[in-house]
């Protein structure tokens, strides 16, 4: 077996477990509470309506498309899979480690392996220049859309973690309240999307970014500041994807062939 051959079967192998302990971690569940229910104890605003968990189904179904891509005999060899090596497989092993640091409650540790997870997923992005050449169609929906999907995700999770452990330590903000904290971090969602977009144009992480903001807009309906601050981001969001679409997108080059 080949080097290239072994880094097929751990992402396959990585990705099954990785999907397979996530759904265990919920269904037994893991320490007695669910992921969600952890997360219900936390009076933060950054964290959206539970339907908008569900997008984990399309990111188990991207690991899965990846996986089986990447396995076939003609990708074996495939310049773009060979720069990610094993990132991926140390992705899956990160978002195990979080999900039970969750559900042991050791929140301090989660930020660490969140952080670590958001660096590995930055790090495939950009070996993978997604958004930044032109892929075959197929390649495009079972390799970049998947990690773009994955990494925006992330990217908000990440926010949410944050906050999470610091109403756990019980941070008092300097003074300012939760609901400006609130703004200021979708602030900040604001000007990494715009990132994202003005220079990759990628319509899969910013809609990821859009169905996140409109999830905080909904649940939190009741504040009125930070309900409006999350309807007014995400209509920037989408402002800058369509800008990043229409004015970046047909400056992408082709993928030219290494090694």
């Amino acid at each position: 077996m080949n080097k290239n051959t072994l880094r097929q079967n751990i992402n396959l192998l990585v990705a099954i477990v990785t999907i397979t302990f996530n759904g265990l971690a919920n269904a037994l569940p893991l320490n007695g509470q669910n992921t969600g229910q952890i997360s219900d104890r936390f009076k933060v605003y950054f964290v959206p309506a539970g339907y908008v968990f569900s997008i984990w189904g399309l990111i188990y179904i991207g690991w899965l498309a990846f996986a089986i891509y990447q396995l076939l005999p003609t990708q074996r060899n495939n310049p773009r899979l060979e720069r990610i090596g094993y990132l991926f497989a140390l992705s899956g092993i990160a978002n195990m480690a979080w999900l039970f640091l969750w559900h042991y409650e050791y929140f301090v540790l989660t930020v660490v392996v969140m952080l670590t997870l958001l660096l590995l997923l930055i790090a495939i992005y950009l070996r993978l220049q997604i958004g930044k050449v032109q892929v075959a169609s197929v390649e495009l929906w079972c390799v970049d859309i998947p990690f773009s999907v994955y990494l925006g995700w992330i990217t908000v999770a990440t926010i949410a973690n944050i906050t999470s452990l610091l109403s756990y330590l019980k941070w008092q903000g300097w003074g300012i309240s939760p609901e400006v904290w609130t703004l200021i971090m979708l602030t900040a969602g604001v000007f990494i999307a715009s990132a994202i977009s003005l220079t990759r144009g990628d319509v899969a992480y910013m809609l990821v970014i859009i169905w996140a903001f409109v999830g905080i807009a909904i649940k939190h309906a009741g504040v009125p500041i930070v309900a409006i601050g999350a309807w007014v981001a995400t209509t920037l969001v989408g402002l800058m994807l369509i800008i990043g679409v229409f004015v970046l997108r047909r400056d992408k080059q082709p993928l030219k062939p290494t090694g």
